[in-house]
């Protein structure tokens, strides 16, 4: 009775070559006679190798799938047996197992080393690099967990622009202070650090603490710019448009009418950070002295033609 490959495996006609593969690998185990206590294993092994042995190859299957058995037999090319013959198992042949000595079969711990014999050497190759890798990571973190922080002020200018500038860097444990170039990266928020790998002593890491220089013009509030603009009576009375200097250059801002002192005007997006923070104008107005007669003159017209008294509120207390 001729042997059905595809239920020695136990896959079905449409099994994929993944899945033959790992059912043969299963069987194999099972049914090898150096481990196998089941009084037919011999039989067995040999019907699955000899299934396997076809099945893995795509033309012996292809010719199976289409005689069959009689196939072989009808001189169409195709050796059912693979590794076998009339005679038995023919051990010059190449089957799904090889290396089998005088005994009719190899050792168990044999045929499966040769069986994953390139997975072997490949694992072998990743291994080799997954130890190199991981030597180069183990040493890059004693360098990060010994990294000495040092604290570089940068002025606001370079914080809004993005800047590459040197500093003379006291590194501790060293003599002599190191000039080291450092990118400025823009809208850096305050506090942030900056790491310059293997620039401490030992090689060890450095982290540069952003802290933002002292402006005399300028406070920052988070992301935020805020900026004191000095303005005159008659230009808050009856408006006007200013140029104000900004971290990104000068820019027009209009004065509404009748504005106040501590009055708050926004220019959007001349800030810091990402995304950026504003700029906060707060007017502050500025009286000229009366230093002549006629200035004091004008001020006591303006008194006169405008009845204004700031303080009306104070009346009700």
């Amino acid at each position: 009775m001729a042997l059905d490959y595809y239920q020695i495996l136990g896959v079905s006609k449409n099994a994929s070559d993944a899945e033959i593969k790992s059912q043969y690998r299963k069987l194999a185990r099972k049914y090898h006679p150096d481990v196998s206590k089941l009084k037919n294993a011999e039989k067995r092994f040999k019907e699955v190798n000899e299934a396997y042995d076809v099945l893995k190859n795509k033309e012996k299957r292809r010719q199976y799938d289409m005689f069959g058995h009689a196939g072989g037999a009808a001189g169409a090319g195709f050796n059912p047996g693979g590794g076998f013959n009339a005679g038995g198992f023919n051990q010059g042949q190449e089957s799904g197992f090889q290396g089998f000595g005088q005994g009719g079969f190899g050792s168990f711990s044999d045929i499966f080393e040769n069986m994953f014999k390139n997975q072997s050497q490949s694992s072998a190759g990743f291994n080799r690099s997954s130890r190199t890798q991981n030597t180069q990571h183990t040493q890059q973190q004693s360098r990060s967990s010994n990294a000495q922080t040092l604290d570089i002020h940068v002025p606001l200018e370079d914080v809004f622009l993005g800047a590459e500038k040197v500093f003379n860097l006291s590194i501790p444990g060293e003599k002599n202070p190191k000039k080291i170039k450092v990118k400025i990266p823009k809208g850096i928020t305050a506090g942030k650090k900056i790491r310059l790998p293997n620039q401490g002593k030992h090689n060890n890491d450095i982290l540069l603490k952003i802290n933002y220089s002292k402006h005399d013009l300028y406070e920052v509030k988070d992301n935020d710019i805020l900026l004191n603009l000095p303005i005159t009576i008659w230009e808050a009375a009856i408006g006007a448009t200013i140029s104000v200097p900004t971290l990104g250059g000068k820019v027009d801002l209009k004065i509404p009418p009748d504005s106040q002192s501590g009055r708050k005007l926004r220019l959007k997006g001349q800030g810091l950070g990402s995304p950026a923070g504003d700029l906060y104008v707060t007017l502050m107005i500025k009286i000229p002295p009366s230093t002549n007669n006629e200035l004091a003159k004008l001020y006591s017209q303006i008194k006169h033609c405008a009845p204004y008294d700031p303080r009306e509120h104070f009346k009700k207390r």
